[in-house]
């Protein structure tokens, strides 16, 4: 994961909350094209049920909501009033069955909300969310329903059931439970209430965070200002400007982070500290889109709601779920990242500041300064500047000849490009993937661009989810946000974004390769502490020999990229991880302490920026010039569903890749018989099996925090 952010679980999430829904109200007048020419109504007749994007209108998502819905409870209502006795068959085989219709309207409906939204599709989200809500608690709270499943659970060893077979019914039982199922009727009215009103905070904090963004964009005056900045940066600032009427003027925009990537390259302080500053008012600076009410809201509203669950708090309701089981392990792990992270980033910046008095510069160095200084200390130390390596990573390269031409030599795939499927935007690209043997494997959707109607930062999606009861093969997309150059131009990356590629190909691998029977088991449906672990192993290609050898390559003269300036990246592999590890624990600590509180642990609004100083304070972590990656306001990993409690998922995942990194290279690296022992054991298994084991059956053993502390420079730091 290293700093980039990657919200690949959000998807799932919300396709997980609509896969059981109630009835919508439709608008008075719903137009007969979108009951009768309605392409979500039936399967898609493309390769793989790849959707019609090209027939697929606003006007079709209500309808087909509504109808979805209503097949579904229909579905639900001959399972739970079968006059039969309940068997495996009949009741959780057809729950794994029915919602088919809904399932696909949600599945589109959740990534275009996500990757190509519009005023519509977001006043239908916030219509939805509360109704999607109460009916998931119509169907896990159905007595009769959960009385066949409770009969099948507790018969289980009689059953002769298969291990995956076993374990789904173990699932939906465990599943019923937590939502609430066995609570007495007074109390799942209270849930009830409870899930409704965090649903509609969720999407409310989803919405305003994506606005925010926008809204808090910086307009330069001249172009001094932007002194650091290339020609090419220089040229999209003023047409950003243009295009929304500025003309004369230079629009940056920000991303989802604290941190913003011009603050790397402006030499004007004050131009530095505008943009730090507008990033870090994002959700508090009052107005339509101040997130602070929200987030004490959610806070105190998901700890009501562990408590009617019987749980101390949320953030115990959640872990019990994950790999890690519990509270007491999550603050164990960043209270020991904490202290030696924070004590490497006092030293970072006492280089930072030595340059900065020996320039005259006469301030002291803020989080404005950071990413500029460390650059001037990279370069310095290392004779060593990151802009160096940018002409080398040209991102058509990187695509096909690194992240592709890795795939091939581990996994024996190859890849084609087709421009006969519809897509939403017109730089969406699509490639046919194919096994060794030339069977196809699966589609795969590349959406790399950052638009102004697509959310921040980087994730994996499933159009279509593997489904061993019905024979599907995946049509899986990766979505980047990297900043469109202007028309003629190369589309060069940074060294993080190349290793975000990588990264989110992983994940993508893990839908594509997944080879479960049940649908609820396909590819990255497993606990969120885990999902990161495929995708980090794969970001170990990015800098393999062989494979940068055949990627990084001079996008003018074709050059490889010079072997010196390969040693300057190993050199500076630890460079600033005092500060990257510092901003997560950071944003960890801040995640774990707003749901770590009780139901009785009321936080005010205007409050909200003081708990989390008090938080970080607490932890020794209240360190200005490396704030958090995410402030509680536009935290949306925690507040916008997916990473709840659940941040420290990538530590974790670091830890079991870091371990899994290790075994690879001491048993021959980049080699067909790795790549078929990890797609085997792991990547093929998804939710199948205990996570853990599956770690285990590839890695030979238990994870090792060793390898992780090294990496990140922490190991023997005081």
């Amino acid at each position: 994961m290293k700093t980039t952010d990657h919200r690949c679980l959000s998807l799932l999430v919300l396709s997980f909350i609509i896969t059981l829904a109630r009835p919508l109200n439709l608008p008075a007048a719903v137009p007969a094209s979108a009951m009768t020419d309605n392409p979500l109504l039936t399967e898609s007749p493309l390769p793989f049920h790849y959707p019609q994007f090209d027939k697929i209108k606003n006007e079709h998502f209500a309808p087909g909501f509504t109808l979805g819905m209503a097949a579904h409870l229909e579905e639900i209502a001959r399972i739970a009033d079968n006059p039969s006795a309940p068997t495996f068959e009949n009741t959780i085989v057809a729950l794994e069955r029915a919602g088919e219709l809904l399932s696909r309207v949600s599945t589109i409906f959740g990534s275009l909300a996500s990757c190509n939204t519009n005023p519509e599709l977001q006043k239908l989200q916030r219509t939805l969310s509360p109704q999607l809500s109460a009916h998931s608690d119509a169907i896990r709270l159905n007595p009769v329903l959960f009385a066949r499943i409770e009969t099948l659970y507790t018969a289980r060893e009689t059953l002769g059931l298969d291990a995956e077979s076993q374990r789904v019914l173990w699932r939906y039982y465990k599943d019923f439970v937590r939502a609430g199922a066995k609570l007495a009727p007074a109390d799942q009215e209270k849930l009830k209430a409870l899930n409704r009103q965090l649903a509609t905070l969720q999407t409310n904090f989803t919405q305003n965070t994506l606005k925010e963004v926008a809204a808090s964009a910086v307009w330069i005056d001249t172009r001094e200002e932007l002194g650091g900045f290339s020609e090419a940066e220089i040229t999209a600032a003023a047409a950003a400007a243009k295009a929304e009427g500025h003309d004369g003027k230079y629009k940056i925009r920000l991303q989802n982070t604290t941190g913003q990537p011009p603050l790397t390259s402006l030499t004007n302080h004050a131009t530095r500290a505008k943009v730090m500053a507008a990033s870090l008012a994002r959700g508090s600076r009052g107005g339509e889109f101040d997130n602070r009410a929200i987030v004490a809201a959610l806070a105190q509203k998901r700890a009501e709601r562990a408590r009617l669950l019987g749980y101390p708090t949320y953030a115990a309701f959640s872990l019990e779920e994950q790999t890690a089981g519990s509270v007491d392990v999550v603050n164990k792990l960043l209270a020991q990242l904490g202290p030696p992270a924070v004590a490497n980033a006092r030293r970072e910046a006492a280089d930072m500041q030595a340059i900065i008095d020996q320039e005259k510069g006469g301030f002291t160095l803020g989080a404005a300064d950071w990413q500029y200084y460390a650059e001037k200390v990279r370069q310095t130390k290392y004779d060593f500047d990151e802009s160096q390596l940018k002409p080398y990573f040209e991102l058509n390269r990187v695509l096909l000849d690194g992240v592709f031409f890795a795939a091939g030599q581990l996994y024996g795939l190859t890849f084609k490009e087709r421009h006969d499927l519809p897509v939403y935007e017109p730089t969406v690209r699509v490639f046919d993937v194919f096994e060794a043997d030339g069977t196809q494997l699966a589609i795969f959707i590349a959406d790399l661009y950052a638009r102004s109607n697509k959310n921040g930062g980087a994730w994996m999606n499933a159009y279509v989810s593997q489904n061993g009861l019905r024979g599907r093969q995946p049509v899986i997309a990766n979505h980047l946000n990297l900043t469109q150059p202007p028309a003629g131009e190369p589309m060069l990356l940074t060294h993080d974004e190349v290793r975000t590629a990588f990264h989110e190909f992983g994940h993508a691998l893990h839908g594509m390769f997944s080879q479960v029977k049940y649908p609820r088991f396909a590819g990255t449906s497993v606990p969120r502490d885990f999902v990161e672990y495929p995708s980090q192993i794969n970001e170990m290609w990015a800098a393999w020999p062989s494979i940068l050898a055949n990627y990084a390559k001079h996008y003018q003269t074709g050059a490889a990229i010079p072997s010196e300036l390969l040693a300057k990246v190993e050199a500076t592999n630890k460079f600033n991880q005092g500060f990257a590890t510092t901003e997560l624990v950071a944003a960890n600590l801040i995640d774990q302490a707003w749901h770590q509180l009780s139901a009785t642990d009321k936080i005010e609004a205007d409050d909200v920026l003081a708990f989390e100083r008090a938080v970080l304070k607490k932890a020794g972590l209240d360190f200005a010039p490396v704030p958090p990656r995410y402030r509680s306001t536009y935290f949306s990993h925690s507040f916008g569903g997916g990473y709840s409690a659940g941040y420290y998922s990538y530590f974790w995942s670091e830890v079991l890749d870091a371990t899994s990194v290790n075994w690879i290279k001491t048993h021959g690296g980049l080699t067909r018989a790795n790549g078929d022992r990890l797609r085997q054991k792991l990547l093929s298994r998804g939710g199948s099996e205990d996570a853990m084991k599956l770690f285990r059956d590839f890695t030979g053993g238990d994870p090792d925090i060793a390898p992780f502390l090294e990496r990140r420079g922490l190991d023997g730091v005081k």
